[in-house]
């Protein structure tokens, strides 16, 4: 009872990582959701195939064994199972492959008409995030930098080494569009609640489109190494209301006005 009760606890839903945690962290968007989806089909799968690969392993080494059956079964060749085990093999990918290209493209494809639109910007070791939708001059920006707290420095309940100053503040159930490039080196934009993993390549714009179905904090981290302090670029979106989200653009957005 106790290992079950540890086990369940070890996979409850979450939107970061967790001590000896096995399962996937609480998908939050359609397509995390569809990645967890399509695991535990293929695992379906993958225990099919386990169990029929060692119910053959065990016959064999009952029917060869040689002081079970001191004169085993003389079977060398047998063309019905030889042509079973060529089709079945070729049919299980295909089964695979139907979800997992529609899956593939439904990532790959890229909201026309966004309600918002971020620019994430990778620094060695920092990033810069630009909500292009309300930069209307130079005077009038939402732009921000966003590091990592100090390992030293941390408030209670915040996660070591996934916390960030300044967060990602998006509104819950929008269609948003990721824009993610770097100024230096090559890094990477994941969050593994969202389902996205975006590289950052100099020079290139790489876009993504996510839409968070549900509010909350979902904590991230650069997948590209990037150099000595790789380990200290986390990514933090928290997911509001669409009301509280207007609020905190148009409190930014009015001090910087009027300081202009």
């Amino acid at each position: 009872m106790i290992v079950l009760e540890w086990l369940f606890l070890t996979i409850a839903p979450c939107d970061a990582a967790e001590p000896w945690q096995l399962g996937s962290q609480d998908a939050a968007t359609p397509m995390m959701q569809g990645i967890i989806d399509l695991h535990h089909d293929i695992f379906f799968f993958l225990i099919l195939i386990l169990v029929f690969v060692s119910w053959i392993l065990v016959r064999a080494l009952w029917h060869f064994h040689y002081k079970k059956n001191p004169i085993p079964q003389r079977i060398v060749h047998g063309t019905t199972i030889e042509i079973l085990r060529t089709i079945f093999p070729s049919i299980i990918p295909m089964f695979i492959a139907i979800p997992s290209f529609a899956l593939l493209y439904s990532m790959d494809e890229v909201v026309v008409d966004p309600a918002i639109t971020i620019k994430a910007i990778g620094h060695q070791w920092y990033r810069t995030y630009e909500y292009s939708d309300y930069n209307s001059s130079d005077e009038q920006s939402l732009t921000f930098d966003s590091y990592t707290i100090p390992e030293d420095d941390p408030e209670l309940g915040q996660s070591r080494l996934l916390e960030v100053d300044n967060r990602v503040v998006v509104p819950a159930k929008t269609h948003l569009r990721i824009i993610v490039t770097s100024a230096d080196v090559p890094h990477s934009w994941a969050v593994p609640s969202l389902g996205v993993k975006c590289d950052a390549v100099p020079g290139r714009l790489n876009q993504t489109s996510i839409s968070v179905q549900r509010e909350g904090v979902y904590y991230g981290q650069c997948s590209e190494i990037c150099g000595t302090n790789h380990a200290f670029m986390p990514i933090v979106v928290e997911a509001v209301s669409r009301k509280d989200y207007g609020s905190r653009v148009f409190n930014q957005l009015i001090p910087q006005t009027g300081e202009a």
